[in-house]
């Protein structure tokens, strides 16, 4: 009967944990929208407005087809496929935290901006990889930390603004901007800006370092 419970008990954890991520999530996201210095009505329709725009990617171009040679069967055989090829960026994950990256600044000094930014585009890229079939990948810890300290550090009377701001345009330029032109020349597919959506690290780099800036 132990074991029954425990078995129980287990599938509930299994079913809820994604709510309690969920909440935990949209709670420190309020966090930090706040220390931004948005509205709470502002903050639920930019969080509203980032997961709707997760599903939704704007194409940056014409896609073309290219040429490319497939392994099949451990490399014992070839063949010649064609694959789209083009560049988008996702609404949520990208178009959104720029847009507000954009919106300060105006707001913000612009020389310690341009140098945490800078800073973080420097770590975002030489943290990121290419993985296969999921795109290019960074650790977020240097990215966060780079942009919250130097943020601190350059600009303390509008840190959470740096921060965020840098933390996002840092991730772009590092990790998309600069990683450009060799996935082009690389196997056709489709690079999409910020296509992890909400849980992509534009956004959640900018986030996460305007959290850090008031610890």
């Amino acid at each position: 009967m132990g074991i029954f419970y425990l078995f129980l008990f287990l599938i509930a954890l299994i079913i809820i944990s994604p709510i309690i991520f969920g909440f935990v999530f949209v709670y420190l996201a309020k966090v930090g929208f706040d220390f931004l210095e948005f509205s709470t009505p502002l903050a639920v329709i930019i969080l509203i407005a980032v997961l709707i725009g997760s599903f939704v990617n704007i194409p940056l171009g014409k896609k073309r087809l290219v040429q490319v040679t497939e392994s099949r069967f451990f490399g014992l055989f070839r063949r010649v496929a064609w694959r789209p090829q083009g560049l988008s960026i996702n609404v949520g994950g990208g178009l959104i935290p720029l847009f507000i990256a954009g919106y300060f600044l105006y707001q913000v000094p612009l020389e310690p901006l341009l140098i945490t930014t800078g800073i973080v585009s420097f770590f975002s890229f030489l943290g990121a990889s290419f993985i296969e079939k999921r795109g290019v990948m960074i650790p977020m810890v240097l990215p966060v930390l780079s942009a919250a300290f130097f943020a601190v550090l350059l600009a303390p009377e509008s840190a959470a603004q740096v921060a965020f701001s840098a933390g996002a345009l840092g991730v772009l330029i590092g990790a998309d901007i600069l990683y450009l032109p060799w996935l082009l020349q690389k196997k056709g597919g489709v690079m999409i800006i910020g296509g992890a959506g909400i849980f992509d690290a534009i956004f959640l780099v900018g986030l996460t370092s305007a959290l850090l800036t008031v610890l």
